[in-house]
């Protein structure tokens, strides 16, 4: 498992390796989600043993001209520091050149290969091979693999570190402090640890290749920046998706109910706890069919109602069985001096009742003249 600098503690399920490294019986083949604390100088008091053996082991196939060369630098100084420094001064003046694509190395050769004539490779290749320098020399040395660099997503608030950002370095043993990070790539092509990326230096040729005039430049670089947005923000709803849904394990769970603060609550609290939360999305739930399934008010019935009220009070109260034609012809019969208002209304109505897209304007004109309908009957 991956840390930063030096790891003071295990997460659940993996173990602090000697060394400060994180470590798990078994692969890790899914998505994991794990909080650890780190010190940037965790040092140990000594190297046991077993650890100096195995950090001390150099491969078979070393050639004499490499035993020769870390010889030489203990010749001159044999502190473990000075040591060091006269290996990274052999990369950086030797004519070294980092290369993603240097081509294989194979045989029993390719270290020399690699270190005095071909002399190009990239961060896996340096690492290594300092490492195994060190050894040379009598000094315990190991390669770490981890990352370098990263971009921070401004949407999710976090640090996306992708695959591209991977890199590896060495670091050796100093009596007096522990291991000690050495990178062998900062003096071979520095520009690769400021970028922090292959990706960002791939970019940055790309646009030295295909410079043009300013505009076309800034159109370009504006455009990079509105895809690079859109995709931090769908990273950081993928991101959201994995760690609140697909991997709501225990870790989760604890998180979520911590940022509840109900973390410090017994089981049957949690019990009692989720059994209030879904009777409450129950409640709600039915509540909202309720209120869906509810009966909407009809402006066009409420009016017909309220004409047929007002009618009834003046001696033509509409009897349960009769139709709006049928009302109309009766309470024209028994209001005579109303006969053609009380056409005109329900004619409006049954027009209004029985179309597709009742237009407001006739909505309008119908309530006008229901409610004017008593003050005129009554001589008002």
């Amino acid at each position: 498992l991956f840390a930063l600098d030096r790891p003071l503690a295990a997460p659940p399920g993996a173990t602090l390796a000697p060394g400060r490294y994180l470590h798990t019986p078994r692969p890790n083949a899914r998505m994991r989600r794990y909080e650890v604390l780190s010190a940037p100088h965790a040092t140990e008091d000594e190297l046991r043993p077993r650890e100096r053996i195995a950090f001390l082991r150099l491969p078979a196939s070393i050639s004499p001209e490499v035993r020769h060369l870390a010889q030489t630098w203990t010749a001159q100084d044999s502190d473990p520091r000075a040591v060091v420094k006269a290996g990274l001064e052999f990369f950086r003046t030797k004519g070294f050149v980092y290369s993603v694509s240097p081509g294989q190395y194979e045989g029993a050769t390719a270290l020399d290969d690699f270190l005095f004539r071909r002399k190009i490779g990239f961060c896996e290749h340096y690492a290594g091979t300092f490492a195994t320098l060190m050894r040379a020399a009598g000094i315990p040395a190991r390669v770490v693999v981890g990352y370098l660099g990263g971009q921070f997503n401004q949407f999710g608030d976090y640090l996306l570190v992708r695959q591209s950002e991977a890199h590896a370095w060495c670091e050796v043993w100093i009596p007096e402090t522990g291991w000690e990070r050495v990178d062998p790539t900062s003096v071979i092509a520095p520009e690769r640890l400021n970028l922090g990326s292959l990706r960002e230096m791939r970019a940055a040729a790309a646009q030295a290749e295909t410079r043009g005039s300013e505009s076309s430049t800034a159109r370009a670089s504006a455009v990079s920046r509105v895809f690079d947005d859109a995709r931090l923000a769908w990273d950081t709803v993928s991101f959201a998706w994995d760690t609140r849904v697909l991997s709501f394990d225990l870790d989760a769970q604890r998180e979520f109910f911590t940022q509840l603060r109900i973390d410090g609550w017994s089981g049957g609290s949690y019990l009692l706890w989720i059994a209030a939360l879904a009777a409450g999305v129950l409640a709600s739930y039915a509540a909202w069919i309720r209120w869906t399934a509810r009966p909407r008010p009809d402006p066009l019935r409420a009016l017909y109602d309220q004409f047929c009220l007002k009618a009834g009070r003046l001696g033509a109260p509409r009897l349960a069985s009769e139709g709006p034609a049928n009302y109309a012809r009766r309470a024209a019969n028994r209001i005579p001096q109303q006969a053609d208002r009380i056409q005109r209304i329900m004619e409006s109505y049954i027009a209004l009742r029985y179309s597709p897209r009742p237009a407001s304007a006739l909505l309008d004109d119908l309530t006008a003249q229901v409610r004017a309908f008593t003050k005129r009957s009554t001589g008002e």
